[in-house]
Parts: structure tokens; C-alpha cells; sequence
């Protein structure tokens, strides 16, 4: 596997492992579906909760791919990017408290509440050592189907803030797969009462999962 579909498929993995997470709205598609007795409610739920999500990873992603520019910057910009992401992932180790303001978010909201949740807690930040490092992939050799993956990766890679987007329609693909897949089971075979007696924080996984992330950014980068 070479290293740019090793970095394309951790994008998604973490994507599955941000649509798992119930602190980026899953249970509310559960809720929903089980208020409103009907299965479509569940999908209706996600779609919005979705959209956030994608809208969160833009915006942590394109600064930092329109930095790139700054080719001179560059091996700056990607241990700087590491060491933020590291730092973040302390802090939420230290607080793991969920900003007050989420709650205070009307219900028709879902995906300004999706956008705010998913910023808070960092879930863009997780990805940019990611995204970094694979607008510094050099071009793979050529020849027939490595050609084409090469003029395919070499056009995104001119274009950053294309990668970026890229990156976060893949990542947003997988967590909605990944959160489909949670809500479908507990409102189809567990429902909530499961949830009550079996309720999972996540909170401090997700910090070390930060940590981790901007530290491989960092050894990507020296």
C-alpha cells in the first residue's frame, strides 16, 4: 500500500470513527426516528447533521490548504499544524466538558448545531496533518493505471484547496455511513432504553485520538 492510499484511507477510517462518536449527533437521529415513529425521520435527521459536518472540515481545511501556496512555508506550516493539533488534544484531556452553547441550540438547528459541535471539539483540526501530508506526496511512478492515479493526484495536489474539499466530502461520506449505521441499529434492534443502561463517553478516546493525530503530523514533517 503506498503512502498516499494509506493517508486517504486513514481519512476515512477517521470518518467512521467521528460518525460512531455520539457527541456528533447520532442519538439525536435515534431520537427523532423514535419520536416521530417513522424510519425516514432517522435519514431526514442525519442528512442536516451531515452537512455541518462537511461545512466544519471546510473550514478547518482550506486555511490551511491556502497556506500551502506559500511553498517556502511549507515544512513550517505542517509542524506548526502538528503542534496545534497536539496542544488541542490536551486540552480537551484537561477539559473534557462540552461547551455550554450547544445546548442552547434550537432542535431545527441540526446542522448549525452539527457545525458547532463538530468545530468544538476539534474534528477538523484532527485531519489536517492528513491532508498536509498528502499535498506533500511526491508523484508515484509512472506507468498504466499508476499513470492515471498519478495525473489525478498530481491535479489535486496543484490545487490545495481542491484537496481539501476533497478531503472533507471523503472523511463526511464515511462518518455519515459510519453514524447511519449506529442510529439504524439502536433504533431498529436496541432502542434508547439500551443507550441508558449502556451510554459510552467517548471524550477522552477522542482527545488521545487529537494527540495521536498531530503527533504523527509532527514525524511526518521532520
Amino acid at each position: 500500500m503506498s503512502s498516499t492510499t494509506a493517508l486517504w484511507l486513514s481519512i476515512a477510517v477517521i470518518g467512521a470513527w467521528h460518525g460512531l462518536n455520539p457527541a456528533m449527533g447520532w442519538p439525536l437521529a435515534v431520537a427523532n426516528g423514535l419520536t416521530e415513529r417513522r424510519a425516514t425521520a432517522v435519514f431526514a435527521t442525519l442528512l442536516p447533521l451531515g452537512g455541518g459536518h462537511l461545512a466544519a472540515m471546510a473550514v478547518a481545511l482550506v486555511p490551511f490548504a491556502w497556506l500551502l501556496g506559500y511553498l517556502s512555508w511549507r515544512h513550517v506550516i505542517q509542524l506548526a499544524a502538528g503542534a496545534l493539533v497536539v496542544l488541542y488534544g490536551l486540552y480537551k484531556l484537561v477539559q473534557p466538558r462540552h461547551p455550554r452553547a450547544l445546548a442552547r441550540v434550537r432542535p431545527t438547528q441540526l446542522a448549525w448545531w452539527s457545525f458547532l459541535a463538530a468545530t468544538a471539539h476539534g474534528a477538523g483540526l484532527m485531519l489536517v496533518p492528513f491532508m498536509l501530508g498528502l499535498c506533500a506526496q511526491e508523484p508515484p511512478a509512472r506507468g498504466g493505471l499508476a499513470a492515471a492515479h498519478a495525473t489525478v493526484m498530481g491535479t489535486l495536489a496543484q490545487s490545495t484547496v481542491g484537496l481539501a474539499l476533497a478531503v472533507a466530502a471523503l472523511h463526511t461520506l464515511a462518518m455519515l455511513l459510519a453514524a447511519l449505521l449506529a442510529a439504524w441499529t439502536v433504533y431498529r434492534y436496541l432502542g434508547l432504553r439500551y443507550l441508558s443502561k449502556a451510554w459510552f463517553n467517548l471524550d477522552r478516546v477522542w482527545a488521545g485520538s487529537l494527540v495521536v493525530a498531530g503527533a504523527a503530523g509532527i514525524a511526518t514533517a521532520l
